[in-house]
């Protein structure tokens, strides 16, 4: 296996982030406990996993610098403490913008060191009604390549929400076989699309995709849809959960990654 594991667990987190940071990082350790538990060595948080506000700007004076932080304390904490591979959702990080800030990724290894950064590119907007977003407003979209990161099982790719939209992102990311994406999708575009756009990424791209979601009614009013998912390389989702806190998590064969590619080589074929 070319020194990647033949087999491995990984688990997505699903919160109902609130309005206080310390209440939750509590329920994102109570998430990651039960995630280790269960036998997860690679755990995924949700977007916005430490704050969800009643305004756009109520995240800016939440921003850390690379390396200084409790939020990026916390995560580094978390990993090194559990020695897992932590996709720590996203969290603020100050931007050269005033009155905006990144929507940062970052991955810790188990020693807990940053292995990996991604600032969201794509800012999701909606507006249907009294309902509206528009991200762009309080956060200032990453210039960097889409970002990858190498854990035992093999190369991982990271994607935020909106991306999920953007198939030509995650191709750019060249042959990998797991991709991350902590998301808070709105219930209104969740409900018809999150399911289908996720089982497209992995069929697609034949690898194993992994979302981690926010899942249910939070204190500034807004419903997030949930259904944070785990699924393998032929669009077969292994676990889901619906809505509320709590974990999806499952196995990463290598054997059926390899099965997949080998009897439908999609990815050979293109010509384009």
């Amino acid at each position: 296996m070319n020194g990647q594991d033949h087999s491995i667990r990984v688990a997505a987190v699903q919160m109902v982030s609130g309005m206080t940071v310390a209440d939750n990082l509590e329920q994102a350790a109570g998430g990651i406990e039960k995630a280790v538990s269960g036998g997860a060595s690679l755990v995924a948080l949700p977007e916005y996993f430490c704050f969800m506000g009643r305004h756009d700007t109520d995240k800016l004076p939440l921003a850390e610098t690379p390396g200084d932080g409790p939020i990026q304390a916390f995560l580094a904490d978390q990993a090194r403490r559990h020695g897992i591979w932590l996709v720590g959702g996203t969290l603020p990080m100050h931007s050269p913008d005033e009155g905006r800030v990144y929507n940062t990724c970052l991955v810790h290894d188990p020693q807990g060191r940053v292995c990996a950064r991604y600032d969201k590119i794509h800012l999701f907007s909606f507006q249907r009604g009294q309902e509206a977003y528009d991200e762009s407003r309080a956060i200032r979209p990453g210039d960097a390549s889409p970002q990858v990161f190498d854990m035992p099982f093999g190369r991982t790719a990271l994607g935020i929400c909106y991306d999920l939209r953007f198939p030509e992102f995650f191709r750019a990311q060249g042959d990998v076989r797991l991709m991350v994406l902590p998301a808070a999708f709105t219930w209104t575009t969740g409900s018809v699309h999150w399911e289908v756009l996720l089982r497209a990424r992995a069929i697609e791209n034949q690898c194993y995709v992994l979302a981690s979601a926010q899942g249910g009614t939070h204190a500034n009013g807004r419903r997030t849809w949930g259904h944070s998912m785990l699924i393998d390389p032929w669009g077969e989702i292994l676990d889901c959960l619906p809505e509320g806190p709590g974990v999806a998590a499952g196995v990463l064969e290598a054997d059926r990654l390899a099965a997949v590619r080998e009897s439908l080589p999609a990815l050979r074929h293109r010509v384009l």
